[in-house]
């Protein structure tokens, strides 16, 4: 077997490959050039040389794409090229087996997949009705959402002392009582800041209430049919016609920073795939480069 170039010569042998052998488009080989990156990245993470890669690891490489909400689309063309990758691998002499050959290719069902533009983003939020005693909260929920990949449960329950507004970044509640870090974007801060400063502030609050970020103009905390109904009125305002759940904004959130350029260790960790260690100096070092991820690739911050 040759030996494996390092991996900017094999990347380019790979772009050179797309477009000479394949004829593919500059814009597909560029799309497959970016997913592959990301294969990389994950391989690294996990410790396994392109070498011994086997088709179980592809499978959790895919599986974890699924997990992470990535769009029927978008899955489909990371796969694609991860396909291609690997035949060239092969044809070239690196490795002496294809283990991709049996990685199925996500078929793409007749529904629209359950990702929202960033378009369909913004016309969520204008479709708030700026008279309403609501409107500051509901654009709040939104790009808290949308901007930090909170399951439903986890923003009904959310507390005003798990943010630090300075640092920006969350603690969240999340399944199997784990916490996480989740750092947050300066559009969602200013939004709950807003939100804190003017409409909470005239709520009559119950008792226990007190430290419950999102309230209902009672007082009490939300429910997450609340925010369902919410979503989904908004969303027939805006004129988008298809089925729109609180996850479709996780979705959403998962697949532009993906789209955008993040790595996919620091998408399942932001989203809580992954227990963290909790303790103060792991907590830093982990909510500094996440928050390099948010900051860089999602698109509330371009």
């Amino acid at each position: 077997m040759r030996q494996i170039p390092d991996i900017t010569s094999l990347i380019r042998g790979f772009k050179g490959y797309l477009s000479l052998q394949r004829g593919l488009s500059s814009n597909t080989v560029e799309s497959y050039v970016f997913d592959v990156t990301k294969l990389i990245d994950y391989l690294v993470e996990e410790g396994v040389p392109l070498r011994e890669v086997n088709y179980v690891q592809l499978e959790n490489f895919a599986a974890a794409l699924y997990d992470l909400g990535i769009a029927d689309t978008s899955r489909k063309r990371v796969i694609s090229g991860t396909k291609a990758f690997f035949h060239f691998l092969k044809i070239e002499g690196y490795i002496e087996t294809d283990p991709s050959v049996l990685l199925e290719t996500p078929r793409l069902g007749r529904h629209l997949p359950e990702v929202l533009s960033v378009e369909e983003i913004n016309a969520l939020i204008d479709a708030i009705d700026p008279a309403t005693a609501e409107a500051e909260r509901n654009h709040a929920i939104i790009e808290t959402m949308y901007g930090c990949g909170l399951r439903v449960s986890e923003l009904v329950e959310l507390e005003i002392s798990r943010i630090n507004f300075e640092e920006l970044y969350m603690v969240v509640h999340g399944k199997g009582n784990k916490e996480r870090m989740v750092p947050m974007s300066p559009v969602s801060v200013e939004c709950i800041s807003d939100y804190l400063r003017n409409s909470r502030s005239l709520l009559k609050i119950k008792r226990g209430e007190e430290n419950i970020l999102f309230l209902n103009r009672r007082g009490h905390r939300l429910t997450r049919q609340m925010i369902f109904t919410m979503i989904r009125r908004l969303a027939d305002a805006a004129g988008i016609n298809r089925p729109i759940s609180p996850h479709t904004l996780r979705h959403s959130f998962a697949t532009h920073l993906l789209e955008g350029g993040a790595n996919l260790r620091a998408i399942q960790q932001m989203l809580g795939h992954e227990s963290i260690s909790t303790t103060e100096i792991y907590i830093h070092m982990d909510t500094s480069r996440l928050r390099e991820e948010m900051l860089l690739h999602h698109p509330r911050n371009k």
